[in-house]
């Protein structure tokens, strides 16, 4: 990113390009407290139930642990830290190369309209072809129609393939009575 540096709480932060004044920063240990707040903000707009309030901690933790993804967290002066984004590489068949899939992307209440959503989806994009993958997949419900609009004006295109998901949380991880009668 073509930006001014700044010092952010994870290390080296960069002004976004675009001028909204947004500070950028990729996420590490140091970070997991503001960026499990901002997840959890995430699964509170969809509507997802935690029954353990430290699993999106340990969730984020893990993930960069593994390096199974990386995070990054904008900051708007005056706001603070109010969005964040988290990407995971994959494999893409169809193209044979390495592809990304932007699992989330979550600007708090207080940080909306500032350009926090646009700087970290284009420093998304930005890092993905530096980084030569093969393009950047997403998903956002069907009534997210401010989040649509932001990732088609970014470049996106909606996709004829339709996504399928078998949800596998509610199978029973015990046996049956039946099997153990066997």
């Amino acid at each position: 990113m073509n930006g001014q540096s700044t010092q952010g709480g994870a290390g080296v932060a960069q002004v976004a390009p675009d001028g909204s004044g947004v500070v950028l920063r990729q996420a590490d240990e140091a970070d997991l407290d503001i960026a499990a707040e901002l997840f959890r903000g995430y699964l509170d707009f969809y509507e997802v139930e935690v029954e353990d309030p430290q699993r999106p901690r340990a969730f984020l933790a893990e993930r960069l642990a593994g390096g199974d993804s990386f995070v990054l967290l904008a900051e708007v002066p005056g706001a603070g830290t109010v969005g964040f984004t988290q990407v995971y590489p994959m494999h893409s068949s169809l193209s044979m190369r390495t592809a990304w899939l932007l699992g989330d992307l979550y600007v708090a209440p207080a940080g909306r309209r500032t350009g926090a959503g646009r700087a970290l989806l284009r420093e998304v994009l930005r890092r993905a072809r530096e980084a030569g993958v093969a393009g950047v997949q997403l998903e956002t419900a069907y009534d997210n129609h401010i989040a649509q609009g932001l990732y088609e004006a970014e470049g996106f295109v909606r996709e004829e393939f339709h996504a399928y998901f078998h949800d596998l949380s509610e199978v029973s991880a015990k046996p049956s009575k039946s099997s153990q009668e066997g």
